[in-house]
């Protein structure tokens, strides 16, 4: 069986490749604030193993990426999900 994404062919947001974004900006915030996985396991009560499989496979609970995200300062960040409106139709639309 072979496993590929539609965002390998067109331009789209993909479950895999949010993931991916995700979990490499997390990196870089983690690195920025010079913290070592291990480090960022005391200081957040995530486990080691956790933040390791985090990302590798982008794999976490909601509640200990939330712990995470305050570790590093950007718990606000969850602030936007959701946030924004759906529009279905152009009848639903406001200014």
């Amino acid at each position: 069986m072979i496993n590929f994404d539609i965002g390998d062919f067109v331009p789209t947001v993909t479950e895999k490749a949010m993931i991916e974004n995700l979990t490499e900006r997390f990196k870089s915030r983690r690195k920025e604030r010079k913290l070592s996985q291990k480090a960022l396991a005391q200081a957040s009560g995530v486990s080691y193993a956790s933040i390791r499989r985090f990302e590798r496979t982008g794999e976490i609970s909601l509640r200990s990426l939330i712990k995470l995200a305050n570790a590093i300062g950007c718990l606000s960040d969850f602030e936007e999900l959701f946030r924004h409106e759906i529009i279905l139709s152009v009848k639903e639309y406001k200014k």
